[in-house]
C-alpha cells in the first residue's frame, strides 16, 4: 500500500482543490502494490492522459470522473479547437509511440497554430510532445517550450591530440569532478561562484519575479542539474575537411555538454504555464497547451523571460567551456551551439510565426547542430538542409525508449556495466534510468532524417559525467 502520499501532494501535481481531489484520494487507500514513487507518478499520468486509464483497477473511477469533468466548471469559457487539424510531417514515425502523436494532433487542432512537424527521436511529454515543431500565430505556449527553457548541446574541439586523453585519463577525471557540478538543487557557493555579463540582464531588477530568482541564477550558473544532462570527452572524428568550421580530416579530443536554464528556467516555466492556464481556457485534452497572445503583457513577459532563460543557459555552458579548456591548458580550434526547448520568431509562407521546438533541432540552411546518442552511442555534428516540410528543424537526440521507471526495472547494473565496457566509457555518476538501452537507435533516427541534415562529423563519448541522482532536477 501506498504511504505518505496527501492532498497537498495531489495539488502539487496539478489536482484541482475540489471532489475531485477527494476522488483522487481515495484512490491512494486501496492495496495498490505500487510505492509512493510509482503512484505519484500514476497520478501524474491520470491527469495527463485521463483516457488511458479509464479501465485501470485503481485509477479508473478517477480517470472517468476526470473524463467526465469532475470538478471544472462548466460554465467557464473554453476556447474551442479547430474541428479540421492542421496536417503536420512525421519523421521515423514507425518508432514513435502513439502518446506522442495523439498529443501532437491534439496540438494541430489548436486555434493559433499555422504548421507543425514531428521529429524521429519524439516521445510523449507535458502539452506538445518531446521532438514536436509546432508554428503559430502570434501565441507564445509555455508547454510548447518546455520546462528547461533554452537547454542545449555545445561542442568544443580541442588542439590536444587525443592520445592525451588516452594516456592522462585521471586527470580528465580529477578536472570533470572539480569543474563542475551535478545534481538536482546543487550549484558553487563562496569563491567557486562565476561571474558573467548574463546577470546584469535588466529583468533581474525590473521584473519583481525574476528578480527573485536572482540569487539562485548565480549559484547555477555553470552547473548543469540532473536528469539526462552530462559534459563528456570524447573523439570527435572528420572523415574530410570542413572549410567553414576550419578543421582538417583527422580525429580530435573535443568537450560535449547538455544541460539549460536550471532552477531559474524550470520556475519561470510553472510561473507562466500556470497563467496560461488561468487566462487561456482551452477543453481538457489540451489545457497544457494553454498559449499567451504575445500582444498581451503576460506573453510579453513570458517572451522576455523566456529569451532570458536561454540567455543563461548559454552562459552556464561557456562558463564550463572556459573552465575545463583552462584547466587542461587548450586551445579551442572551434566551438558548436545549438538550443532546444524554446521559440523562435521565423518567416513560414511569407508570414511571421513563432516556432516551438520542444526537443527539436534547429535546422536552417547551413545551420551547425549537435545531435547526441546515450552514453555509449555516437552523436553527430550535423549541417542543416533548411526542410520546409520539417519548419527548418530536426531530431534533438536518439529519444528515449523506455520511461525512467521502466528503464531501472528492466535494465540489470551488470547489463549497463557490460554496455560500458565494451563501449570503452568510463561512467562518472548517472543511474540506470539513462543506461544506454532506454534510448532508441540513434542511428535509426539518423536515417529517418536524412532529408533535414547532413553529417559533418561523428563524436564517441569516452568519459560521462552525469548527475547521481538519476531523473531529479529542479
Amino acid at each position: 500500500m501506498s504511504q505518505q502520499i496527501n492532498g497537498n501532494d495531489l495539488i502539487a501535481l496539478g489536482y484541482p482543490q475540489n471532489e475531485l481531489l477527494g476522488i483522487a484520494l481515495k484512490a491512494n487507500k486501496k492495496r495498490t502494490g505500487y510505492n509512493r514513487e510509482a503512484m505519484l507518478q500514476h497520478y501524474a499520468a491520470v491527469l495527463e492522459n485521463a483516457e488511458n486509464y479509464l479501465d485501470h483497477k485503481i485509477f479508473g473511477k478517477l480517470a472517468t470522473a476526470i473524463v467526465a469533468g469532475v470538478g471544472t466548471k462548466e460554465e467557464e469559457a473554453k476556447i474551442p479547437l479547430k474541428e479540421q487539424a492542421a496536417e503536420y510531417s512525421i519523421y521515423g514515425a514507425e518508432n514513435i509511440e502513439e502518446g506522442a502523436l495523439k498529443q501532437m494532433n491534439i496540438a494541430m487542432h489548436l486555434p493559433v497554430t499555422v504548421a507543425g512537424a514531428l521529429m524521429p527521436d519524439a516521445h510523449q511529454g507535458y502539452g506538445l510532445p518531446i521532438g514536436g515543431v509546432l508554428a503559430t500565430k502570434n501565441a507564445i505556449i509555455p508547454y510548447g517550450v518546455g520546462v528547461d527553457i533554452g537547454c542545449r548541446m555545445a561542442l568544443s574541439v580541442y588542439d590536444i591530440p587525443y592520445t592525451h586523453f588516452e594516456g592522462n585519463q585521471e586527470l580528465y577525471k580529477n578536472i570533470l569532478f572539480a569543474e563542475t557540478q551535478f545534481g538536482a538543487g546543487n550549484g558553487f557557493a563562496g569563491r567557486y561562484k562565476a561571474e558573467h555579463a548574463v546577470l546584469d540582464n535588466k529583468l533581474f531588477d525590473g521584473n519583481n519575479f525574476i528578480a527573485r530568482l536572482k540569487d539562485k541564477a548565480w549559484t547555477q550558473l555553470g552547473s548543469s542539474g540532473g536528469g539526462n544532462h552530462f559534459v563528456e570527452f570524447g573523439y570527435l572524428d572528420f572523415e574530410n575537411d570542413d572549410a567553414l568550421l576550419g578543421i582538417k580530416k583527422g580525429r580530435y579530443l573535443a568537450l560535449l555538454t547538455h544541460s539549460g536554464s536550471r532552477g531559474l528556467g524550470a520556475t519561470i516555466a510553472g510561473h507562466y504555464t500556470n497563467l496560461a492556464k488561468e487566462l487561456c481556457k482551452l477543453p481538457y485534452e489540451a489545457k497544457n497547451l494553454a498559449y499567451l497572445d504575445l500582444d498581451s503583457e503576460a506573453g510579453n513577459e513570458y517572451w522576455l523571460a523566456m529569451n532570458l532563460a536561454g540567455d543563461y543557459a548559454s552562459a552556464c555552458h561557456e562558463v564550463i567551456h572556459n573552465k575545463l579548456a583552462k584547466a587542461l591548458g587548450a586551445q579551442v580550434l572551434a566551438k558548436i551551439e545549438n538550443h532546444h526547448n524554446f521559440a523562435w520568431k521565423e518567416i513560414w509562407n511569407g508570414e511571421e510565426v513563432i516556432v516551438h521546438r520542444k526537443g527539436a533541432t534547429p535546422a536552417g540552411k547551413d545551420v551547425m547542430g549537435i545531435i547526441p546518442g546515450s552514453m555509449t552511442a555516437p552523436g553527430f555534428l550535423v549541417r542543416g538542409k533548411g526542410a520546409t516540410n520539417a519548419i527548418n528543424s530536426a531530431s534533438h537526440g536518439a529519444g528515449r525508449q523506455m520511461s525512467r521507471t521502466q528503464a531501472i526495472k528492466s535494465i540489470s547494473k551488470a547489463t549497463m556495466k557490460n554496455a560500458l565496457e565494451e563501449a570503452g566509457v568510463v561512467l562518472l555518476g548517472a543511474g540506470r534510468d539513462e543506461a544506454p538501452m532506454a534510448y532508441k537507435d540513434i542511428h535509426t533516427v539518423m536515417a529517418a532524417q536524412t532529408d533535414l541534415v547532413d553529417v559533418v562529423a561523428q563524436f564517441s563519448p569516452k568519459m560521462v559525467r552525469m548527475a547521481d541522482d538519476g531523473s531529479r532536477e529542479d
